[in-house]
């Protein structure tokens, strides 16, 4: 009988980030096509609202795009339209989320040495995060303030910042990384269901109709568009941030995740102004010092005592029975953990061959970052830990 929740897990993540790749590829074209448009030398191009052009080769092939100032005298015939990538992207995430955070909350979402949640309180907790986030995105971007650029972003950035320091007294490191993704994906997400894509449709029915359409509609598209573009790279972030414990297992992590993400912006912003012939080296290189700043403040790395501290002997067995005791209810054959089915990443620890080989696994998660187990829900030990280190060290020669 195969396993249903893992292959779903499977099927779902992979179309994720499927998905995601065609939404992130067609963002980055688009802000570039806009940024690289030249004005149109065709007089006939000019009279007929064309406001810029560019030439480009791909494949073999040479084309010759043109982009409209505000639309077309008339509707042509087939009108592709760029909505799908962003949609698929964000409902496989957001069921990603249920699948992984919300039907094992107590595994990885609720960290009970910050606060005693049950599972239904901490989902609740998340979803307003997710719907309260785009509100007031949503108004912030129809408020004057919206109006002004870099004013805007200053006060986005602080809001998902102040939400980080919040959620991280309330979720376990991973679950906050992933809440401050979901708000971010959600808005962007809702700026093309509930902004560009409606824009667009009336200045298609203005054209059907004969009107003239309103330029206005255009820029606040162009505005959620050029916003999303922005988020991109700290999303990105965040998607691959569980792979990594040194991004959320720190006691700074809300500061650490807006250290990476304000570099990421800068570096997209390098590109962005690169795209329109300005070679404004400034910004990558604040991006690159931004990104090794981070790593140098918030890295400092976790020892532990050397083999022969104060004498302490730790013997085979007292590794197997510390493992078992802490590691075994997830990794093993036949796991008995609420909520998993198999052992996670297929590592196992039921024979001490297979604790050997996973050592230097065992100890960057339970000793040096002390991420395992999850919100340390058997209470591992600082003793226990310490013992731990002590064999793997003395096991590699050190």
């Amino acid at each position: 009988m195969p396993d249903i929740a893992t292959w779903l897990n499977i099927a779902v993540r992979w179309f994720h980030v499927i998905a995601g790749i065609a939404w992130i590829g067609s963002s980055f074209y688009f802000i570039w096509l806009d940024n690289a448009l030249k004005p149109p030398k065709d007089e006939t191009d000019q009279k007929n609202g064309v406001g810029g052009e560019v030439w480009a080769v791909h494949g073999g092939g040479f084309y010759h795009k043109k982009k409209y100032g505000v639309a077309p005298s008339f509707m042509p015939p087939d009108l592709h339209w760029f909505k799908w990538e962003a949609y698929a992207t964000f409902v496989s995430g957001f069921a990603l989320l249920i699948l992984v955070y919300y039907f094992n909350a107590d595994l990885y979402l609720i960290d009970k040495h910050k606060m005693a949640l049950e599972p239904a309180q901490a989902i609740a907790i998340g979803l307003a995060f997710i719907g309260g986030g785009w509100l007031f995105y949503d108004s912030l971007c129809k408020s004057k303030i919206g109006e002004n650029n870099k004013l805007f972003g200053a006060i986005w950035f602080s809001a998902l910042l102040v939400a980080a320091y919040f959620l991280n007294h309330v979720f376990s490191g991973r679950g906050m990384y992933i809440h401050i993704g979901a708000m971010t994906g959600a808005a962007m997400a809702a700026n093309v269901f509930a902004i560009i894509i409606p824009n667009q449709k009336i200045v298609v029915a203005d054209l059907l109709a004969g009107r003239k359409p309103d330029p206005k509609l255009g820029k606040k598209a162009k505005q959620r568009s050029t916003h999303n573009n922005y988020m991109t790279l700290p999303v990105v972030l965040i998607m691959i941030s569980n792979h990594y414990p040194v991004l959320f297992d720190n006691d700074y992590n809300w500061l650490v995740l807006a250290g990476l993400a304000a570099s990421a912006i800068s570096i997209r912003h390098f590109f962005n102004r690169k795209h329109a012939g300005h070679y404004e080296y400034g910004y990558i290189l604040a991006g690159i010092a931004g990104f090794i700043l981070v790593m140098g403040l918030f890295d400092e790395g976790k020892t532990i005592a050397a083999p022969t501290t104060a004498g302490v002997a730790v013997s085979d067995t007292d590794v197997r029975t510390i493992i078992r005791m802490h590691c075994s209810a997830c990794h093993s054959d036949a796991p008995t953990h609420v909520g998993v089915n198999e052992a996670p990443k297929g590592v196992m620890f039921d024979k001490m061959d297979e604790i050997r080989k996973n050592a230097p696994r065992i100890y960057e998660q339970a000793v040096e970052h002390e991420t395992m187990p999850l919100g340390n829900e058997t209470n591992m030990t600082a003793e226990e830990r310490h013992k731990l280190g002590i064999w793997i060290k003395a096991a590699e020669g050190k």
